[in-house]
């Protein structure tokens, strides 16, 4: 494979990949699951949403290598599959804090102008 075709099929996992990420009850999850491994029931109890949409979640989640599961007993437990995930997760929240601050300091110098 020539190295363009290798950029190309890594452009391509990392759309998908961003895709996986545009949901925002699939982030919920991942800040959950930073804190440790949940079980599918306690993720639904933090989340507050229905257990097959929970599922839902972590499926697609699960699919694209995002979570890992484990089962215990009658239990399935989740963990996310690589800490590098929760890193990028935060540094892309820190990114979008430092945004938030500069629209409300434009906000706040456009108010004192008028």
């Amino acid at each position: 494979m020539a190295p363009f075709d290798q950029r190309d099929t890594l452009y391509e996992m990392h759309a998908s990949l961003c895709k996986t990420f545009a949901n925002p009850w699939r982030l919920r999850i991942v800040e959950a699951l930073g804190e440790g491994e949940l079980s599918g029931s306690q993720l639904v109890e933090t989340l507050g949403i229905s257990k097959s949409n929970v599922s839902q979640h972590l499926g697609m989640m699960r699919e694209n290598g995002i979570v890992q599961a484990r089962r215990e007993g009658g239990h399935v437990y989740y963990r996310l599959s690589n800490p590098k995930i929760l890193a990028a997760f935060r540094l892309m929240r820190e990114v979008l804090l430092e945004q938030l601050e500069r629209v409300g300091e434009y906000s706040r110098l456009e108010r004192e102008r008028a």
